[in-house]
């Protein structure tokens, strides 16, 4: 036999082993890794898609946190993962800024992962501690610049969105002040309940219901328009601070390798749940919505991280904060 029969015959067995696997998938317990602590905004947004995709496949998924480090270490274990579509990984919009924020990454964000779709974009509130005084962001932004020596941010981890949107408003206003870092948006928050610093800019699924059970001041949304779940809460824009807009966007990854059939199973569930009514209704009370059917794609999510780690390369560098 001829060694090029041979290297058709071993293709031809290579597609059909990959076409079985794809046929019996998924045959066991899907783990959907997040890469900051539970109760944070993005774990939110995993756990409901989770239980929708998970009727859609079969099998459960169940969600698994790995933070610190601005989501990198969760992401390099997911790069490590078998390609075998049992391990599945859900990062925000620091899955970009992490080309450029780290210097070391031990992955490429572009190369090492297969994207399965988008999911979400979600708005960002600036909010303080109950006990500030300014009654606007207008305000909020003098008082800021009054007393920057003494006012303190808090942020989830270097690289974390919300650390991406106090970076942004810090050189948007022009004024320096104190920043925080916590592993994770979780214990961030807890301590903004407690006063222990000032203020943070967060995403609207972590903060809508603290805004709304009046446990924080609201200043204002980082999107071009209100958000409908906070009405009465205006937009950057509307108050004086134009060119000012932050959406979060979730995506859906697998390690590299993991077979196209998998991958486009695992996307087509994503589409299916965020059809979902409950899906629909949850996002819009936390102040955003699913993302639309022909974003939520392998293909769509490709072109669109690969543009956002070009948008925010040179914002990065200009500011010239890196993590290490």
């Amino acid at each position: 036999m001829s060694r090029k029969i041979l290297m058709l015959l071993g293709l031809v067995l290579a597609v059909g082993a990959t076409t079985a696997q794809a046929d019996e998938y998924p045959s066991k317990v899907i783990t959907l890794v997040v890469p900051f602590s539970a109760g944070g905004p993005t774990d939110t947004v995993a756990r409901m898609i989770a239980q929708p995709m998970s009727k859609t496949l079969g099998q459960t998924i169940i969600v698994e946190n790995i933070g610190g480090a601005g989501g990198t270490i969760a992401a390099a274990r997911v790069a490590r993962a078998n390609p075998d579509g049992y391990t599945i990984f859900l990062h925000h919009i620091g899955m970009a800024t992490s080309a450029t924020l780290y210097k070391k990454l031990p992955y490429n964000v572009l190369t090492d992962f297969e994207t399965i779709g988008l999911v979400t974009p979600v708005p960002m509130t600036i909010i303080a501690k109950q006990a500030m005084g300014s009654k606007d962001i207008k305000e909020f932004i003098n008082y800021i610049k009054a007393n920057k020596d003494n006012i303190t941010y808090g942020n989830a981890g270097i690289g974390a969105a919300s650390h991406l949107c106090g970076m942004l408003f810090m050189s948007a206003i022009e004024t320096d002040f104190t920043t925080v870092s916590y592993k994770g948006t979780g214990p961030a928050m807890n301590d903004l309940l407690g006063g222990v610093f000032d203020f943070m800019c967060d995403q609207t699924t972590n903060t809508t219901p603290q805004i709304k059970g009046g446990k924080v001041k609201a200043y204002a949304v980082t999107s071009k328009t209100r958000v409908p779940s906070l009405p009465d809460v205006p937009t950057l824009a509307e108050s004086g601070l134009k060119n000012f807009e932050v959406a979060v966007w979730h995506g859906l990854y697998a390690p590299k390798g993991t077979p196209k059939p998998i991958v486009d199973k695992v996307s087509a569930a994503l589409r299916v749940a965020l059809k979902d009514p409950l899906v629909v209704q949850r996002f819009a009370d936390l102040g955003t919505q699913p993302e639309p059917q022909d974003r939520a794609t392998p293909e769509a999510h490709r072109a669109y991280l690969k543009s956002e780690v070009e948008k925010w390369a040179p914002i990065i560098n200009k500011a010239g904060v890196y993590a290490d």
